[in-house]
């Protein structure tokens, strides 16, 4: 009989986990996100977010929201002797949280850490091939995504993005983008779509990977990194970067790619300045 009672207390705790941690998660964004932001960070994210002047009021708020989970949730850790500020951890979040402004359900829960380095960092690699002969590769990264939960980041590369101009590229949103992608497939291209239809996703990325190699091969200029080409990947990353940060370019030079990345984020950022040129009230009201 008390083995049969221990056996049920046991039970009736692991179902109260099971159930009372999402509940108890859930609670804890909500509070998060419900905090007023610093009026201080919003001259840090004007300065690291290009798109920050131009986003509609509504649109902006979810993007606060999503900027204070984000930094409730992560470990920043400095590496190298660098000292993580708070204008580093505002800088990192509001990038990266551009890609869940309408997409809470995809707030990076694998990420549990942000190893932030001063500079641009080696990284040594060991590859043995099928004759056993083995090659070890050492490489200089501004940054990489893992799936043991860490993100890691050259805090240089993105100051000096934002102090030389962006050029389309986003060292955070390039990582970020790898998490998402390899999140949801093998090959590093998400499969899982909030609208429209897979076969037009693929086929959409497939031809734009495809003529970013013959560019690339010809030397030919891109909004798209011809670092895309080296594979899908990569080129997930690459178009994401490009999608935030010059959005009225990719719109005009790659329509149909810019179409198939706004229905999967959820967003139209290059409509952003079309909206910030309008009125205040037509602002609050325009659509995403």
């Amino acid at each position: 009989m008390l083995a049969y009672v221990l056996i049920l207390v046991v039970a009736l705790l692991i179902i109260a986990v099971v159930i009372g941690r999402p509940i108890l998660r859930d609670r804890e964004r909500r509070r998060l996100r419900a905090q007023p932001l610093p009026s201080s960070w919003n001259d840090i994210l004007d300065h690291y977010v290009p798109a920050s002047r131009r986003m509609p009021q509504h649109v902006r708020s979810r993007w606060h929201e999503a900027i204070q989970q984000f930094l409730g949730e992560k470990r920043f850790i400095g590496c190298d002797g660098l000292a993580v500020t708070e204008e580093m951890r505002v800088a990192i979040a509001g990038q990266a949280c551009l890609m869940i402004l309408s997409r809470p359900h995809r707030a990076f829960d694998d990420v549990r850490w942000i190893l932030v380095y001063p500079t641009a960092f080696h990284v040594t690699r060991h590859e043995v091939d099928d004759a056993g002969v083995e090659t070890v590769e050492r490489t200089l990264l501004s940054g990489e995504s893992w799936d043991s939960g860490r993100v890691i980041i050259s805090w240089d590369d993105v100051w000096r993005a934002a102090r030389e101009g962006w050029d389309g590229e986003s060292v955070v949103l390039h990582e970020f983008a790898h998490q998402l992608g390899d999140a949801e497939s093998a090959d590093g291209v998400p499969r899982v779509l909030a609208h429209g239809s897979y076969d037009a996703w693929a086929a959409v990325l497939g031809d734009e990977y495809e003529s970013l190699q013959e560019k690339a091969a010809r030397g030919d200029p891109s909004v798209l990194d011809h670092y895309g080409a080296s594979d899908p990947g990569e080129f997930f990353a690459v178009a994401t970067e490009a999608f935030f940060q010059s959005p009225e370019v990719m719109r005009e030079e790659h329509p149909e790619l810019y179409a198939q990345l706004s229905g999967y984020y959820e967003v139209d950022p290059a409509s952003w300045t079309e909206a910030s040129a309008t009125t205040p009230a037509a602002r609050n009201t325009s659509e995403l």
